[in-house]
């Protein structure tokens, strides 16, 4: 596609930033959570959104959607869906033969909306497609097409009803990514966008091929001895019962993130450099990535909770 990896990067800040302008047609502000999706697509991981009602999580995730031309699907959560209806499920059909009918897990984008507000066992059938690409029924496997994303979005506040994803499955997740109230300037745009008759026409400005080739680009980037060392060290750093723990960890924590955050960090830290124009990561590249990656791995004692310590302030010493 390109002749060398450094024209290959430049087209990717190029493609980055024709994205962004593309998605800021419908999305007012938002610039750190919009950066932080795009960055877990072109290292193929996925994303959980929190966020509190009516801050556009859903819009942002169904714009980059049609932004990049791929099959979109969204799947509500609710406490009666049940795994079939999300991975498919065999019938019988005209020639008494059982054949199997894909269910909304087959597209390249998937939304899972309001995942919390389901029971373990459908969560559960989303492990394997988010790990394995591929889903199981009635022994047999069937692949899902690639690029494949999981983009989900759960409710901080109702706890009523609601069923918190269990921490095997908050590790699948690349980039937790706080979505907060938009500023006074940014809530006056949306309004007056909104309000109006305006209608925006959003183009398709990537290829799913050339989501795959960047995506093969990032993991190719070179990385430093020294900077691998440190974000496996950060990882390290937020497990109570390691040696490299610090004595504010072993009060504060009581479970730390897994090997699974390194892999982020390091991925991150490397689509982050190329972002920024460098050809290499460096510390600063991982400490920019630490908290969406760590956030949702790390587990607050009682301690941290009655000093009101949060999981940030608990990332920012260890930085």
């Amino acid at each position: 596609m390109f002749d060398n990896d450094v024209e290959a990067a430049k087209a990717f800040v190029k493609k980055f930033s024709v994205l962004k302008t593309e998605i800021s047609k419908k999305i007012v502000g938002q610039n750190q959570v919009i950066d932080q999706i795009l960055t877990s697509i072109f290292t193929n991981g996925h994303v959980l959104l929190v966020g509190v009602p009516g801050l556009a999580k859903t819009l942002i995730i169904n714009t980059i959607a049609d932004c990049m031309g791929l099959s979109f699907n969204r799947i509500q959560f609710t406490p009666d869906l049940m795994p079939s209806d999300i991975i498919g499920s065999e019938i019988l059909d005209s020639s008494r033969n059982f054949s199997f009918i894909n269910g909304p897990i087959f597209a390249n984008v998937i939304l899972a909306d309001e995942i919390n507000r389901t029971p373990p066992k459908t969560q559960a059938a989303l492990l394997e497609a988010m790990q394995e690409m591929s889903v199981t029924v009635a022994g047999k496997k069937y692949d899902i097409d690639k690029p494949f994303f999981v983009l989900a979005t759960q409710n901080p506040i109702e706890q009523e009803g609601t069923y918190p994803l269990p921490e095997a499955q908050l590790d699948r997740f690349m980039f937790n990514v706080l979505v907060e109230y938009p500023s006074f300037e940014d809530e006056l745009a949306i309004v007056e966008g909104t309000t109006s008759n305006k209608s925006v026409t959003i183009n398709k400005v990537v290829t799913s091929e050339e989501i795959l080739y960047f995506q093969d680009l990032v993991r190719r980037t070179p990385i430093a001895e020294n900077v691998i060392d440190y974000a496996v060290k950060l990882s390290v750093k937020t497990r109570p019962n390691e040696k490299l723990a610090t004595p504010y960890i072993k009060k504060y924590v009581s479970w730390g993130a897994g090997p699974r955050a390194s892999q982020f960090l390091v991925l991150a830290a490397k689509c982050n450099a190329l972002l920024s124009g460098k050809f290499s990561p460096d510390i600063e590249d991982v400490k920019k990535v630490a908290k969406p990656i760590l956030r949702h791995r790390i587990v607050r004692n009682y301690i941290a909770e009655a000093d009101g310590l949060s999981v940030e302030n608990i990332i920012d010493n260890i930085l």
